[in-house]
């Protein structure tokens, strides 16, 4: 590949694209859909408007709390000499776009500076634009970023290649790790690799917490086999280790109010799917004891829901019935199917037609009805289903972000893309 010379195509297609005209040779989807995003939200493409580092203090700070520090050797050990052999860096950010650490090339690093590609910085989109650290932030896929497809101009020289890592523990985006580099040591095999890396990354974080769940398991174990009743014992994101008494289910829906318990104290709290639960901590967990019998109905009259997908890069839904109420952080793909889900209401949608929605295919119901079975954990008898629908007795409020084309960014769902064309309301 003659790097020189597609950069140069490349600084024309987006001269053509930023003056409005159509270019010749369209840009990537995923450069040119991040291009309309840093258009309409005023980001500069001539010259980048930085906040300012973190100070020493904050940085460490957000090192040592992270969970990407967990880990960090893995990330070294299969990126840093790679790509210090073809002078690259190895960069790692958090789910803001602060960059946290960076290694790799000396006199790669040197020229990184220059850029203020440097740790503690924000490299976040609405920042710098169109990068590698930023834009798998929004898509939540790997993205490599080769020249002029970066937005602001002072990066052209400069090429990224970043992927999203998830933490699988709860579902949350924790960060991106990045190979970068100068743009004529590009090499297309640098997305896969970086893309495989950080699902290395992620599958050890899914080992250490089979681990953890294994010793709250051993802990839990003889207070259970103690009580009467039902109880079940949970890690912090609500991963059951232990039950008795009642239908064990992988995992539980906790409000966000359990956090504010005393580590040190019992208390009582309401908990979706299960009501009234006394609590009391365990080491990594809870003990949740709930009041009702099993399977008890969540009351619906005057239950009221907020679906809040108006930002980039994190969704919620949440309930409230009467002086109660909680809120539940969704995944990417939890994010799509409520959406989706409350364009049809009141009918609801098919097995067949949501999978219509999600993948172009109405035959993939087994992929749809597992993920809504999880959607039921925590939103239970709020959900119908033969048709999957909210309940029509709650009352339903939906948070979307001012431009159709800000919606979901991340999603390629059918349903979700013809959302995204709509003309603004």
């Amino acid at each position: 590949m003659d790097c020189s010379l597609a950069a140069r195509l490349l600084k024309g297609v987006r001269a053509a694209t930023l003056s409005g005209q159509r270019p010749q040779i369209l840009p990537r989807p995923v450069i040119g859909e991040s291009w309309n995003r840093m258009l309409r939200s005023g980001v500069d493409p001539d010259r980048d408007v930085r906040s300012g580092l973190l100070s020493p203090e904050e940085l460490e700070e957000r090192r040592q709390s992270s969970v990407l520090l967990e880990i960090l050797p893995v990330l070294r050990e299969a990126l840093v000499t790679v790509a210090d052999a073809a002078q690259h860096i190895m960069v790692v950010s958090d789910a803001d776009g602060r960059i946290l650490w960076r290694e790799g090339s000396a006199a790669v690093l040197h020229k990184a500076d220059r850029l203020g590609f440097e740790p503690g910085a924000d490299w976040a989109e609405q920042t710098v634009g169109t990068n590698g650290v930023g834009t798998p932030l929004v898509t939540r896929r790997p993205v490599q970023v080769f020249s002029a497809e970066h937005f602001v101009m002072s990066l052209h020289s400069w090429t990224c290649t970043g992927a999203p890592i998830t933490d699988p523990r709860d579902g949350q985006l924790i960060g991106v790790v990045d190979v970068s580099g100068p743009l004529e040591t590009m090499h297309p095999a640098t997305l896969s690799l970086v893309g495989t890396v950080a699902q290395l990354a992620e599958a050890r974080l899914r080992e250490r917490h089979a681990a953890a769940l294994d010793r709250l398991r051993a802990v839990a174990a003889p207070v259970l086999a103690r009580i009467g009743g039902r109880a079940v014992a949970v890690d912090v994101q609500g991963w059951t280790a232990a039950v008795t008494g009642m239908q064990p289910v992988d995992r539980i829906a906790l409000p966000k109010s359990l956090s504010e318990f005393s580590e040190l104290s019992d208390g009582r709290a309401w908990v979706p799917t299960l009501g009234m639960c006394a609590v009391a901590p365990l080491p990594g967990g809870w003990l949740l004891r709930p009041d009702g019998p099993d399977g008890a109905a969540e009351p619906l009259g005057g239950t009221r829901v907020v679906l809040d997908v108006s930002r980039p890069r994190s969704w919620s839904v949440t309930v409230t019935d009467g002086t109660r109420s909680w809120t539940h952080e969704l995944s990417p793909r939890h994010a799509e199917l409520l959406y989706l889900l409350a364009l049809h209401r009141p009918g609801g949608r098919s097995a067949s037609g949501l999978s219509e929605d999600m993948f172009g295919d109405p035959t993939r119901t087994v992929t749809v009805r597992a993920e809504m079975s999880r959607v039921r954990r925590y939103l239970g008898s709020l959900l119908g289903h033969r048709p999957y629908r909210f309940h029509e007795e709650a009352e339903l409020e939906m948070v979307l972000p001012q431009s159709p084309a800000d919606l979901l960014p991340h999603s390629v769902a059918p349903g979700v893309l013809r959302s995204r064309s709509a003309p603004p309301r």
